[in-house]
């Protein structure tokens, strides 16, 4: 239990101490291609698995 702990406070602390170094811009710009990646990803996984189907 107390590493679970320690884990979350290590990366809540990380991540309040570098939170305001990233600008906005370069925070959209993330979860932008973070989503496209993601949407890609996906696409490329749907269409090989109906390509396997039809053989």
């Amino acid at each position: 239990m107390k590493k679970t702990g320690l884990s979350i406070g290590t990366v809540s602390g990380t991540i309040c101490s570098t939170l305001p170094f990233i600008s906005t811009q370069e925070l959209l710009r993330t979860i932008v291609l973070a989503a496209l990646g993601a949407t890609i990803s996906f696409l490329v996984s749907y269409l090989l698995q109906k390509w396997r189907k039809g053989k």
